[in-house]
């Protein structure tokens, strides 16, 4: 499990990019892009209240980009990613 920076600069979203929730009951939470599904919607996941075969319909509007990416996400399972999620937040803290 490793992550990846993206550019300041880069605009589209990538499916594997943390990003933050704007609002919703889920405001402030971090995701994972499983899928974008056309310009407005992305499928989230975060392998606590929504998982790999559950994951949140969600308008790209309402989240915010992260500029981290979790490199060969596929692979993951929804405790990796848990703990992914746990390892980014802990080092984003600490820094």
């Amino acid at each position: 499990m490793e992550f990846e920076r993206l550019k300041e600069g880069q605009f589209d979203l990538i499916c594997g990019q943390l990003v933050k929730s704007r609002c919703g009951r889920d405001k402030d939470r971090i995701f994972v892009i499983k899928e974008i599904l056309d310009n407005d919607y992305v499928l989230l996941i975060d392998g606590y209240l929504r998982k790999l075969e559950k994951p949140k319909l969600k308008k790209i509007k309402h989240v915010k980009k992260i500029n981290t990416a979790l490199k060969d996400y596929k692979e993951l399972n929804d405790s990796q990613i848990r703990k992914a999620i746990k390892k980014y937040k802990e080092d984003s803290v600490n820094v």
